[in-house]
């Protein structure tokens, strides 16, 4: 487990600027709360998530859908039950 530089912390925050405000404000929020404890699987859990569209991860986010395919894995459903928890 590393810790995040400030570069990579810049980086996520940049990551998870999106174009619904929703999101971002979940995402912030969930930053604003963890992002310095946050561990490499979270981090590459949450980089899973920015790789979606904006309307996909909005409703993974509400829990509108639950995650399936390759985002179907424990690192995933932990970091998205932090977020909609905040």
């Amino acid at each position: 487990m590393g810790k995040l530089s400030d570069q990579d912390r810049v980086r996520l925050r940049w990551r998870a600027r999106r174009g619904l405000l929703e999101n971002d404000l979940m995402l912030t929020r969930y930053l604003d709360a963890f992002e310095t404890e946050l561990t490499d699987v979270e981090v590459g859990a949450l980089t899973q998530l920015f790789e979606l569209g904006d309307n996909e991860l909005m409703d993974l986010l509400l829990a509108r859908t639950e995650p399936d395919g390759a985002l179907d894995r424990p690192a995933v459903r932990d970091v998205l039950f932090q977020i909609r928890a905040l």
